[in-house]
């Protein structure tokens, strides 16, 4: 499997056997880039970002633009995802957000997250994409005691501290954004979770098939007539005379600015501006058979709503509509290992004591992609001089892909962005950059897993 932190390309790689894949046919690639071409915004990367970075740029700005997709549209993360549209990206909690900086910039980031959902609705209802968008909501579990007094917090600070003073022509809905729900009712009406103290509900997230939703956005762009090239992976980024040239293996493309939206799937040396400044995650997916109304019943499942629990190492499940339950959490540390049976068997392991009467059910699909995490826990969108990037989603970046699309396009249009840490600050570097460059983050990083394990155990 393709490794950002190992391989130098991820050019040429086998597409992800997915249960999305098995729903919707991907078609024939685009022609590659070939000759000489010139364009005004050349973007590197034909997911949620990249689409539509290109579709702002064409349809709001009228500028020119090529995106260059190294495989297929459908190959990376955008196509492997869970499809939960959450408000949220990165790893910071509201509260800690305004530690760091202030509440006014923590009311902001709530804004723009707030945003980032209610744009994918837009784009779906106004362009028709048919992804199967189910019923709004988004439950985060509590795991423990400890999560359930922390789940209360939040949900207070966020009708009284981050919606405090907000005028948003909604002030009869202001009361249910963060809602508590205790054990007895999480339990009754909506899943009979065994491991569940309770849970938070925000109004709304929802789920999409998220291939589904990818192949959408590509065809949004291409009825705005861009130019998107698929099987043209840039193997050279050479900078001559304030301009890019950006050469695949048969052609080249001439721009005067760049935008990298490859996120976790950007190989580990590609451009100083992103270059040892994230650490990819895998994260696995399953896929059960389809349930019976009965078996449904049995297990107290009634809500489709996008489900996470507490935990330092996360699940996350929903239904879907066909009645197959999707349960996903951490996979391996390394690429190498990805497909070894025992993280899907992990996964089926703790499905089943969320819910024991599922034990017997068979997983049908079980699957694996990469996510992106900073290393100050936030996603960074990023554009100065004719060049930007937008990397860190953390697994939240089927909602704020869209957000920071709509900024990026801005950017380079020459707008000015919200004065917030989100697009002023470009991607710290990891401390361990004078180290080999993929080795020491592994490391830590199973250090991380063990120590999440057993907090997530014991603590």
């Amino acid at each position: 499997m393709y490794d950002p932190l190992v391989n130098s390309t991820p050019a040429k790689q086998p597409f992800c056997e997915s249960y999305w894949a098995s729903t919707v046919k991907l078609g024939h690639a685009l022609p590659p880039l070939k000759g000489r071409q010139h364009t005004d915004v050349a973007i590197i990367g034909a997911g949620y970002t990249g689409l539509l970075t290109a579709y702002y740029l064409a349809s709001q700005y009228h500028i020119d633009c090529h995106v260059l997709e190294a495989n297929q549209v459908g190959f990376g993360a955008s196509a492997r995802n869970a499809g939960f549209v959450l408000k949220g990206s990165g790893r910071l909690g509201y509260a800690e957000m305004e530690k760091r900086w202030d509440l006014n910039t923590a009311k902001g980031i709530y804004a723009e997250f707030s945003q980032a959902v209610a744009r994918v609705e837009q784009l779906i209802q106004q362009h028709n994409i048919q992804c199967e968008p189910q019923q709004k909501g988004y439950l985060k579990v509590a795991h423990n005691p400890k999560a359930l007094q922390q789940l209360q917090a939040a949900a207070d600070y966020i009708q009284h501290k981050l919606l405090e003073g907000s005028d948003n022509g909604e002030s009869d809905s202001r009361a249910f954004q963060a809602e508590f729900i205790d054990a007895d009712t999480f339990r009754a009406e909506y899943l009979n979770h065994q491991q569940a103290y309770g849970a938070l509900r925000l109004n709304d997230g929802f789920g999409v098939n998220p291939l589904k939703l990818l192949l959408g956005y590509k065809d949004m762009v291409l009825q705005q007539g861009v130019s998107l090239s698929e099987q043209s992976c840039v193997i050279d980024w050479q900078q001559e005379n304030n301009q890019h040239r950006l050469i695949t293996d048969q052609g080249e493309l001439l721009a005067n600015k760049v935008i990298m939206a490859g996120n976790a799937y950007t190989p580990k040396r590609f451009h100083a501006a992103t270059d040892n400044k994230y650490l990819p995650i895998l994260s696995n997916v399953i896929v059960t058979e389809p349930l019976t109304a009965e078996e449904l019943h049995i297990a107290g499942i009634h809500t489709t709503q996008v489900t996470m629990d507490t935990r330092i190492l996360k699940y996350y499940y929903r239904l879907l509509p066909d009645n197959r339950l999707l349960f996903g959490g951490r996979g391996a540390v390394w690429g190498k290992d990805a497909h070894q049976p025992i993280y899907g068997q992990r996964l089926k392991l703790a499905l089943d004591k969320c819910f024991p009467i599922l034990a017997n059910k068979k997983v049908q699909f079980n699957w694996t992609g990469w996510i992106a995490a900073a290393f100050d826990d936030m996603p960074h969108v990023y554009c100065q001089n004719g060049l930007g990037y937008s990397l860190g989603y953390c697994g939240a970046g089927v909602s704020f892909s869209s957000q920071a699309a709509y900024r990026l396009a801005q950017a380079i249009a020459g707008q000015t962005l919200p004065n917030l840490p989100l697009y002023r600050q470009p991607l710290p570097s990891h401390p361990s950059s004078i180290l080999p460059f993929g080795q020491v983050k592994r490391i830590g990083q199973w250090g991380y897993y063990h120590y999440g394990w057993l907090k997530d155990r014991f603590g």
